[in-house]
């Protein structure tokens, strides 16, 4: 009896394996097509950013943790961080703080679009 459980035990956990799998695969769909409508993204997006402006947001609000050079203190390091990550991805990081401990931050998206400027600037 036993050894006739087991190949029907493995097939379940074969079959819920897959299915967690295919749930986690239509969420990360879901969740990345709910991003590139979201409004405060697109708005975002279709501004042209100052790195100045976005220089200074950064020191006031992310160089306590990210260095007042981006080079990395309690948060990690941000030279290089446009070719790790996409702005629509740049975006969902800061307004998200899905990092902890990194706090939730939402700047206007003019203000959004300068920090990103900020960060393209960065050498690195």
């Amino acid at each position: 009896m036993a050894a006739a459980a087991t190949p029907n035990r493995r097939s379940l956990i074969t079959a819920l394996v897959v299915l967690a799998a295919v749930a986690c695969a239509v969420l990360a769909l879901v969740l990345l097509q709910a991003s590139r409508n979201d409004p405060y993204t697109s708005a975002t997006l279709d501004r042209v950013g100052s790195v100045e402006d976005g220089g200074r947001l950064f020191r006031l609000n992310c160089a306590g943790c990210h260095g007042l050079a981006a080079q990395g203190l309690v948060g990690p390091n941000l030279h290089g961080v446009d070719r790790r990550k996409n702005d629509r991805q740049l975006i969902q990081q800061v307004v998200s703080g899905r990092t902890p401990p990194m706090p939730r931050f939402q700047p206007d998206p003019q203000a959004m679009a300068d920090l990103l400027a900020f960060l393209h600037s960065l050498p690195s």
